[in-house]
């Protein structure tokens, strides 16, 4: 080693010259200065009988004594016959790897696969649980090594603040990110799937709703006297004639309606597959006259916000007519027209549960096991959904 080194003072002095020249420290380590001004450490070394250069890095991001240690630790893998700058990019490569196969790195990486067919507010929804409830712990630690017991301490957690449904939500964000991690080769196994009955069940959530049929004509009648927004009524309408989830309903666009065939297609975001809606001749009728006001290119929306056609009505728009009209929350809730639907196509039209399961985009499967189709029972479907507007209209007539 050469007892002439370099000092502080004059690694910091350097000037830049017109060309490129070099400051030695001894032992192939010296700071190469360019005209530009720029300083880089570099070490140049024998391998194989072949001279090379590795590059260590650049004053002042690394110090005289940074780039010392970083020689000697490249000067060992020389003495070991390996060579230093296949080694740095070997660990690069495998710093990168690491990187990826992250959960949060996998995470997003779903995400943006999965997330173009959903909502704007449950893809706001899925990322803050990823966000708020997943990351933090699980963000950083490679899928490989993450390990059933440690996902249900981080479902635990969330559970613990009297959250039951959403650490079963969260716990199904957990098992289909790494249901991707599989597919995509970063993990063998997805270990949430060892979680069976590891939660407490999450106990059925009443939804308020008007079941009597009485009580149901008094409400179409209201629907049809009221004197708020026509664009409401006319939501609150298509609600009970459709019975869809109301985050559909107001996200309904003029794009998805199929005017000769009577039907509106659209994908369920909470289960990712395509869903038809046959439409009742009066369900096509207030379409007509919607499309005067919201369609013929005024808004892609067929419930557009009140304060801007380029948005989507907002959640609470039909709830607070509901209460306009003097439905209180204990007695209809924004789920209530899929339940009143439910009950009453059940009881007193008599149509098999499979159709009304199917039309209400639930999963529904054959005998076998198989999951019927979207275009499944799609006739009989049809059938029941005159059917079910022309009862409502008969209600609406009597009451």
């Amino acid at each position: 080693m050469a007892t002439n080194r370099l000092t502080d003072l004059q690694v910091r002095n350097a000037k830049p010259k017109t060309g490129s020249y070099r400051l030695s420290d001894g032992g192939g380590l010296f700071l190469q200065i360019t005209p530009a001004g720029g300083k880089h450490w570099k070490y140049r070394y024998r391998i194989q009988g072949k001279e090379s250069t590795f590059s260590i890095g650049s004053y002042p991001e690394l110090g005289l004594g940074e780039a010392r240690a970083k020689h000697l630790e490249a000067r060992r893998l020389v003495a070991q016959g390996l060579n230093p700058t296949t080694e740095a990019k070997r660990l690069q490569l495998s710093l990168q790897l690491a990187q990826g196969n992250t959960f949060e790195f996998v995470a997003d990486e779903w995400f943006s696969q999965k997330n173009a067919g959903w909502s704007e507010s449950y893809r706001g929804i899925v990322r803050n649980r990823l966000n708020r409830d997943l990351n933090p712990s699980l963000g950083p630690r490679p899928v490989t090594e993450i390990t059933a017991p440690e996902v249900l301490a981080v479902i635990r957690a969330v559970e613990a603040r009297g959250a039951n449904a959403l650490a079963h939500k969260c716990l199904s964000i957990v098992r289909m990110v790494l249901g991707y991690a599989v597919a995509t080769g970063r993990c063998d196994r997805n270990v949430v799937n060892d979680l069976g009955g590891a939660l407490a069940p999450v106990d059925a959530k009443h939804r308020a709703a008007i079941t009597d049929p009485k009580r149901v004509g008094e409400l179409m009648r209201m629907i049809a006297d009221y004197r708020g927004s026509m664009v409401v009524r006319a939501a609150m309408r298509m609600g009970a004639l459709t019975f869809v989830r109301p985050g559909e309903l107001r996200t309904m666009q003029w794009s998805q309606i199929n005017w000769n065939t009577k039907e509106w297609r659209f994908q369920v975001s909470k289960t990712e597959t395509d869903h038809i809606v046959p439409l009742a001749t009066q369900a096509i009728e207030i379409l007509q006259t919607l499309q005067l006001i919201t369609g013929n290119g005024t808004s892609r929306y067929v419930f557009p916000s009140a304060n801007s056609m380029t948005r989507h009505m907002s959640n609470n728009a039909v709830l607070a007519a509901l209460r306009a009209m003097g439905i209180t929350k204990d007695e209809m809730s924004g789920h209530g027209f899929r339940a009143m639907a439910r009950t009453l196509i059940a009881e007193e039209l008599h149509y098999r549960p499979e159709l009304i399961e199917h039309q209400l985009a639930h999963a529904v499967r054959g005998p076998l096991g198989r999951a019927y189709n979207r275009t499944e029972f799609l006739e009989e479907r049809r059938e029941m959904m005159q059917a079910w507007a022309d009862y409502l209209d008969e209600l609406e007539r009597d009451c």
